[in-house]
């Protein structure tokens, strides 16, 4: 059992993490050759990703050279509203990543008291984000929309692996995925009841904490980065 201990105000509240994967893929138009050439100058001058890396991107620059990007926004809010979370997005900070691949990982030590909500603008490399705790496999191409629990381990792997690999990502080919990324409050009964959270499952531990960390069967776990099985931290 995974256990979420995060923020709440100024108090650590406990939650179990979900395992529910929300995703379709979603039809949004392609980004301008401009627009997709600034992002690669701006990935091979100022991010230089490595294989695994995953780094924030200039959202206003993109914003401001691609207007049908709000076509790309609204076809997730017309989603989220179908899946029962109205409003939600608009009331969420939206920012523009990239990564190449990503190894496993999970976000509840930063994270813990979001959602995340996840449009994928670039198209089919043969990359697929993988849950390993749960075993599925989304592929990633553009218009693949996915919302999941920050607390549920995750990589960007290639195509029919099960690990994540340095050594799959060649530096002469184009692995780079950008996507657009909103934080959903978890504690939002919409956002929550949609994950199936149950939240205060160990109040004597959160009482105790004072940081954001995630627990397996009652203690803190990390997440191998190459095969994404939990391990007892330390």
């Amino acid at each position: 059992m995974l256990t979420s201990f995060f923020w709440s105000g100024d108090a650590i509240r406990s939650r179990r993490v979900s395992d529910i994967v929300l995703w379709t893929t979603l039809d949004v138009p392609s980004p301008p050759a401009p627009v997709m050439a600034d992002w690669q100058r701006e990935i091979s001058t100022r991010l230089a990703l490595e294989p695994g890396d995953v780094e924030a991107m200039p959202l206003a620059r993109t914003q401001v050279r691609w207007p049908a990007y709000k076509r790309c926004v609204q076809a997730m809010s017309d989603w989220t509203c179908a899946l029962g979370l109205p409003a939600v997005l608009a009331d969420s900070d939206m920012a523009l990543m990239a990564c190449r691949g990503a190894r496993y990982h999970h976000d509840g030590e930063q994270y813990g008291s979001a959602a995340f909500c996840n449009l994928f603008l670039s198209e089919d490399k043969g990359l697929d984000l993988r849950f390993p705790s749960t075993g599925q496999c989304i592929p990633l191409k553009r218009g693949t929309a996915v919302i999941f629990d920050t607390g549920q381990p995750h990589g960007v792997i290639q195509r029919g692996a099960e690990s994540f690999s340095a050594a799959d990502f060649a530096p002469d080919q184009d692995f780079t995925q950008i996507f657009l990324t909103w934080e959903l409050p978890i504690e939002d009964a919409n956002v929550g009841q949609a994950l199936k959270v149950i939240f205060d499952i160990d109040r004597p531990s959160s009482q105790r904490l004072e940081e954001e960390q995630v627990w397996m069967n009652g203690a803190p776990a990390a997440v191998c980065p190459e095969s994404g099985c939990w391990h007892r931290a330390g």
